[in-house]
């Protein structure tokens, strides 16, 4: 270690005292070393270019599940934009139908959820009593009557639809007037009239509004149309099977009619001919 301590300082010397003479020796030095620099600076060399190359295939992966999500993103924000214009065209369409019972006031409900049941066909809906709303109530959509409200809680209200078998609702032909009873059908989705005489003028296709008897439906509302008449000659007596012409199938906003008389108790609630 002495004698190697004693050649640097010897070298550094040297160097100082010549350096302009020992500059070409100090160039073949740096020529012959730079390979073995080279050597040693390899590992380094190559852990730099995998991290680059890593952290590229990283941030391209990155950017790619970005533009993806915001791809899904934009998908959802243009399909709930649609579905938030068909929603507006209905409410416009729901509206429009709610000015036809003159004096009675309406209110807009949304549906909360149905209850499963295989007995009954059932509604619940995100406003109540509080709003106005009563048992006995009938529900409409654009096309017609939809059920009638059974059930109210302060803020919630549950209606039969028209399919319920425990709903019955006075009706007549619009083809000749003929008053009927329309039931909730024993088949999904249909509805009945029964108790019809053999000889009782009701064809296929002829549609069904409401007639206005007893005080809760307004006379005029479409309740179906007839699909099928079933006569037993031998009884004397016949049946016909009708389609709804409302679909609670497939809007979230209905109306319910108020009675005339009622007072408009909440926002929402909107009277025909109320300034």
């Amino acid at each position: 270690m002495i004698a190697l301590a004693l050649l640097a300082l010897a070298l550094m010397v040297a160097d100082a005292q010549w350096r302009p003479a020992l500059e070409p020796v100090r160039q073949g030095l740096s020529l012959a070393l730079y390979p073995f620099q080279r050597a040693v600076l390899l590992p380094r060399d190559l852990v730099r270019s995998v991290n680059d190359w890593l952290n590229a295939a990283a941030l391209v992966r990155s950017e790619n599940e970005l533009l993806q999500r915001q791809r899904i993103e934009l998908a959802q924000i243009s399909t709930h934009a649609a579905q938030l214009a068909a929603e507006n065209a209905q409410l416009r369409r729901l509206l429009g139908v709610g000015d036809r019972p003159a004096g009675r006031g309406a209110v807009v409900v949304q549906v909360m959820y149905e209850p499963l049941s295989v007995y009954n066909r059932r509604l619940v809906f995100d406003k109540g009593a509080s709003s106005g709303i009563a048992p006995g109530m009938p529900v409409i959509d654009e096309g017609g009557v939809v059920g009638q409200i059974v059930r109210t809680t302060p803020m919630t209200a549950e209606a039969a639809l028209l399919t319920d078998e425990g709903v019955s609702i006075p009706v007549q032909s619009l083809r000749n007037g003929l008053r009927l009873i329309a039931f909730g059908g024993k088949s999904p989705g249909k509805v009945e009239v029964r108790y019809l005489s053999a000889d009782d003028d009701i064809t296929e296709g002829d549609v069904l509004v409401t007639s206005g008897l007893g005080g809760f439906f307004p006379a005029g509302l479409p309740v179906a149309r007839i699909e099928r008449v079933e006569r037993d000659t031998e009884s004397g007596f016949a049946s016909a099977v009708g389609e709804p012409l409302s679909h609670p199938e497939r809007y979230r906003h209905f109306l319910v009619l108020l009675d005339g008389e009622a007072e408009p108790r909440a926002e929402g609630l909107a009277t025909e001919g109320a300034p």
